[in-house]
């Protein structure tokens, strides 16, 4: 059982890591159950016709899918037991055949049996909660389920949940609830009854989405099935849009809670919702409220999403006291604001600003969080349509207006991917014509994808800040400018390692031909994401497993956490095809160029006392990451947390104002602009590294000029 935080991050990093090269136009969704199996014949159709790796749904693949599907039920063993393995065992080299003839009822049956087992111990949890807990006991809980085998009896599993609940008990009472047990017992029930009924509310559609997807991914990590709703969501992330009130939503103990306001939605030009307040009843502009508590979380943005224009009513339990309201509002278009391109000029003529460049250098900064693009927008020929390079384009325009910058930092961390489209057209805003980057198709031929527009639309210095999260499509944006000699990577040793492309393409049969199904009216059955191609960088390295190292390395945890493509199950191997023959060297970076970049910054780092902090706090991580078990003794456990405590707020100080800012932080909206590229001995440092990169570059030319 790896921490939250990791395995928040891991999450992101397998669903974050998407490289798309096209997919389908809006529809209305009318999803039937009853088409599930005819959805399951077909998704083994298409991924035999059209997968990368040419293998097929066979016994290999039936028992990747047997325990791939178990593990995403039941990943820390704390549900089933060994008996019940065994008798789902008789299916393991069955399923293939299963699914080719339409049979999903081994996902039906397995989760059944998992939401059997699940109410019974969470009813056990329940119990616990109340027991008395002698914490002074020495005793230990195993925190790698990896290393667990499947409990033999039920009394074995029992006991894992004893410790399990005591343990979460202890954390409370270690943590945020102080040495008030009655909290914690408070907390841990409501944590409880909202696993269980969020999981009484899945149905069989949702079943077999999540079954047709370990399927997918018995194949690579990144293959997956997507219900039409998830579909939905999918297009909505792609072209940062919706219809709607601009309101987000969280499931709180059956309750649906309003989390944030989106600025300029309708929600904030009302002014009525507020965060905190709970929504008990939707209806639209006539007919009767729908009663919304209880109800899964999708199922209410289904009812209070909607054609713009068009009004929903909100019935409304405010925050702050007992009332009831009754809300209406008119559904608009909500653009998604958090995720698009932004920039911002960092001016190092100011005073204050040159301390953190060292020199009077103009920076601009563009931070790209994915590479986006309305796909449908762009299919009907819409002007505006949101795009990655126009809104990289429009960031540079600005710059220029402002007078030009010296040099141009590109932030791609924590950037999944995104539009392959986007990111050649994003590089191509950097570079003449040339190979951007070469694709080897299904049968094998490679073929290069280039800019083909010869203009530039900024020329100068760049640098452009990875990490481990930053994947696919900006994978390839990093390694044409490292290609290219255009400007140095800063960050994490490497990037995530993920070379490979994904199609979204409807659920149809692929022995039909495409005018035959012009004629067929189209059912919809959701959309498979299929890893179809690979990519490559135009050197003809693959990114696939070892990512794109970085020229200039500076240290973070996250460098040491087990991310990246090489850490996934079924991942595909790196390889490598010949050289583009139609790239060319920009000449603006070199060895001693790169190598002087280097050896300044570690200077800088080894006499900085932030970064010696973090490289501690490196060292610590690293211990802790290699502990299998946990002290369930408070005075043991307690002191380790004291200890690390202290550890962190001496190395830095700020915490301890940072802790009692957020005990604030959710009774308040807040409104303020997040910063673009905030001020922090980190992003100093990449500030330095640039400023120093545009002086050697200018040194370069006056040299090259006498």
């Amino acid at each position: 059982m790896k921490s939250p935080t990791f395995r928040r991050i891991a999450a992101l990093s397998l669903l974050g890591v998407c490289l798309i090269v096209t997919t389908i136009g809006a529809q209305q969704f009318n999803a039937d159950i009853s088409n599930d199996g005819k959805t399951a014949r077909l998704v083994c159709k298409m991924i035999e016709r059209y997968h990368i790796g040419h293998s097929r749904v066979n016994d290999e693949i039936s028992s990747r899918l047997f325990d791939r599907f178990i593990k995403d039920l039941d990943p820390n063993k704390l549900y089933f037991i060994e008996s019940d393995i065994k008798s789902l065992n008789v299916m393991r080299k069955k399923l293939d055949d299963n699914l080719k003839n339409g049979n999903v009822q081994f996902a039906q049956d397995v989760f059944s049996l998992y939401l059997k087992t699940m109410v019974r111990q969470t009813a056990l949890a329940q119990k616990l909660i109340e027991q008395k807990q002698d914490f002074t006991i020495d005793e230990e809980m195993v925190t790698d389920a990896d290393d667990l085998p499947w409990a033999k009896t039920q009394d074995e599993l029992n006991e894992r949940w004893r410790k399990r609940i005591k343990y979460e008990l202890l954390d409370l009472k270690l943590g945020e609830e102080g040495k008030d047990l009655e909290k914690a017992h408070e907390k841990l029930h409501r944590r409880y009854r909202t696993i269980s009924s969020n999981l009484r509310l899945t149905d069989e559609h949702e079943i077999t989405e999540m079954y047709l997807t370990a399927l997918a991914r018995s194949f690579d990590p990144h293959s997956s099935y997507m219900s039409p709703r998830t579909l939905e969501d999918f297009q909505i992330n792609m072209r940062l849009s919706l219809d709607g009130i601009g309101a987000q939503l969280r499931y709180d103990d059956g309750f649906t809670v309003v989390a944030e306001i989106v600025p300029g939605g309708a929600a904030d030009t009302d002014g009525r919702l507020e965060p905190g307040d709970k929504i008990v009843a939707v209806g639209q502009e006539t007919g009767d409220f729908v009663d919304i508590v209880e109800m899964k979380l999708k199922n209410v943005v289904q009812l209070i999403r909607g054609k713009r224009g068009t009004t929903v009513r909100l019935k409304v339990k405010k925050a702050d006291s007992d009332d009831q309201e009754m809300y209406a509002m008119v559904r608009q278009k909500i653009e998604l604001k958090q995720s698009e391109v932004k920039g911002e000029i960092i001016n190092g003529t100011d005073a204050d600003v040159q301390q953190r460049t060292g020199r009077p250098v103009k920076i601009g900064i563009i931070k790209i969080p994915s590479f986006y693009r309305d796909f449908e927008g762009a299919q009907r020929g819409i002007p505006d349509f949101k795009s990655t390079e126009k809104d990289v384009r429009k960031v540079l325009a600005n710059f220029e207006s402002q007078g030009g910058v010296d040099a141009v930092v590109i932030d791609l961390r924590n950037n999944g991917g995104g539009a392959l489209s986007e990111a050649i057209g994003v590089s191509g805003l950097f570079i003449k014509k040339g190979s951007v980057v070469q694709v080897k198709e299904l049968d094998g031929t490679i073929r290069s994808h280039r800019d083909e527009n010869p203009d530039v639309a900024y020329a100068g210095p760049l640098v452009v800040i990875c990490n481990r999260l930053s994947a696919s499509a900006s994978e390839i944006f990093a390694a044409v400018i490292k290609d290219y000699n255009r400007g140095i990577i800063v960050g994490d040793t490497t990037t995530h390692g993920k070379g490979t492309v994904q199609n979204v393409m409807p659920v149809s049969d692929p022995g039909l031909g495409g005018r035959l199904q012009l004629f067929r009216r189209r059912e919809d059955l959701g959309a498979l994401k299929l890893t179809i191609q690979q990519f490559y960088r135009v050197n003809g390295d693959s990114t696939q497993n070892r990512g794109v190292r970085s020229d200039v390395v500076l240290p973070s945890r996250i460098d040491h956490m087990d991310l990246g493509e090489s850490f996934l199950d079924n991942a595909l191997p790196f390889d490598s095809i010949p050289e583009a023959n139609d790239t060319y060297n920009v000449a603006m970076t070199s060895g001693p160029v790169i190598n002087r970049l280097k050896q300044d910054s570690e200077k800088r780092i080894s006499a900085s006392e932030n970064f010696k902090k973090v490289k501690k706090q490196i060292d610590r991580y690293v211990k802790r990451k290699s502990r299998k078990s946990v002290s369930l003794n408070e005075n043991v456990l307690g002191k380790q947390r004291k200890i690390e405590e202290e550890e962190l707020e001496a190395l830095f100080p700020e915490l301890k104002k940072k802790k009692a800012k957020e005990k604030d932080k959710d009774k308040k909206k807040k409104k303020e602009k997040k910063e673009i590229f905030p001020k922090g001995f980190y992003n100093d440092e990449v500030l330095h590294i640039t400023a120093d990169y545009a002086t050697l570059l200018k040194q370069a030319k006056v040299v090259q000029g006498r």
